[in-house]
């Protein structure tokens, strides 16, 4: 990957110069603006293909590995609603991860897996959470819901942040239901840090029959409080004209309606929430507005605040011991209530499965 990164910084420069001298020639700001844009999205779409092919590489000795293409429903902005097709269900990508080792004849557990960040991507950056989830026989669905990087400009730019993300991710769970017998459907949790938590978070909110159990690690949980720290910059992630169109200022409602925090009183699904005191990203003020309301509502939840715990935001995803010992707790909570045919019992056996 470090090879890539360094030649998309080649790339980048030798259209920088090349955009350069043509702006000159026709004056144009407007015009490089968009084609550096164009041109950050197609390395975008590369740096996406590249990856899809480690998966097989890190781990295709424990998983068979598909990608397929689904829909959610349609669009939140469509600029002409009556043109053909604007009103069309929005067709994007989820990676399906099913363990080699089971018996098809058999019912597993699934886990819906969003992935974290504004405009990110699912990647082997999970490998060691999608070999520790193999292992134990669980099957796993990760969406690549709209706004996700690396499918183009047009997908980047129908983002809906803690809006209707949220229901692709839930029509991946359905997906998953509907064309895999050896899913069941009763026995279904979600689990996502960050963003993903978020989005885990406002999917059992919305959808409590639908799961068994929920993690949210570090979730984002209060985006007016976010947007207040986070600055101008990131603001203008959620006030562009294609995404929420307003700033939180302009329209507190909105941004109240997509923050968990809102919608405390309606969870019913047990529910595990991971905090660290020095994540430089989520911090922990917000996540602990959320567990504070949901005590305020009266909710029998889970949750622990890790002290200064080393790797900040990630520092359960990472490969340090803390980090190995916390997915323990996360798997533990998740075994009660799915029934994984092959649980871990101790951290050798994490260990075991997910560094060769």
């Amino acid at each position: 990957m470090k090879r890539l990164n360094q030649v998309k910084v080649f790339m980048l420069a030798t259209a920088l110069i090349t955009s350069l001298a043509y702006s000159q020639e026709s004056g144009s700001k407007e015009l490089i603006e968009k084609k550096f844009d164009a041109l950050d999205h197609r390395l975008d779409q590369l740096a996406k293909a590249i990856d899809d092919i480690q998966w097989y590489n890190k781990v295709g000795d424990v998983a068979n590995i598909d990608k397929v293409f689904i829909v959610g429903p349609p669009p939140a902005n469509v600029p002409n609603p009556t043109a053909m097709g604007a009103k069309n269900p929005v067709k994007f990508w989820a990676y399906v991860f099913i363990p080699t080792k089971i018996d098809r004849s058999k019912k597993y557990p699934l886990i819906v897996l969003p992935h974290g960040g504004v405009h990110a991507d699912f990647t082997t950056y999970h490998t060691h959470i999608i070999r520790e989830m193999m292992v134990q026989g669980y099957i796993v669905v990760a969406p690549e819901y709209r706004g996700s990087t690396g499918y183009g400009q047009s997908f980047y730019e129908k983002i809906d942040y803690g809006g209707l993300e949220v229901d692709d991710n839930n029509a991946s769970r359905a997906w998953m239901i509907e064309n895999y017998d050896i899913v069941d459907k009763d026995r279904v949790g979600v689990v996502g840090w960050s963003h993903g938590g978020l989005i885990a978070l406002m999917d059992i909110f919305q959808h409590p029959n639908d799961y068994k159990v929920a993690f949210a690690g570090v979730p984002v949980s209060d985006l007016i409080m976010r947007m207040g720290v986070h600055g101008e910059e990131y603001e203008k992630e959620f006030s562009a004209k294609y995404h929420i169109g307003k700033t939180v200022i302009q329209d507190v409602n909105e941004y109240r309606k997509r923050s968990p925090v809102t919608h405390v009183a309606d969870l019913k699904t047990p529910l595990l929430i991971h905090t660290d005191t020095n994540d430089d990203d989520v911090y922990a003020v917000e996540v602990e507005h959320l567990i504070e309301a949901l005590k305020a509502a009266g909710k029998k939840f889970d949750y622990e605040i890790f002290k200064d715990a080393p790797g900040g935001h990630s520092f359960d995803r990472i490969d340090t011991k803390l980090a190995k010992e916390t997915r323990m707790k996360i798997y533990k909570f998740l075994a009660e209530y799915l029934n994984p045919p092959f649980p871990f019992h101790s951290l050798k056996d994490l260990e075991k499965a997910a560094y060769k």
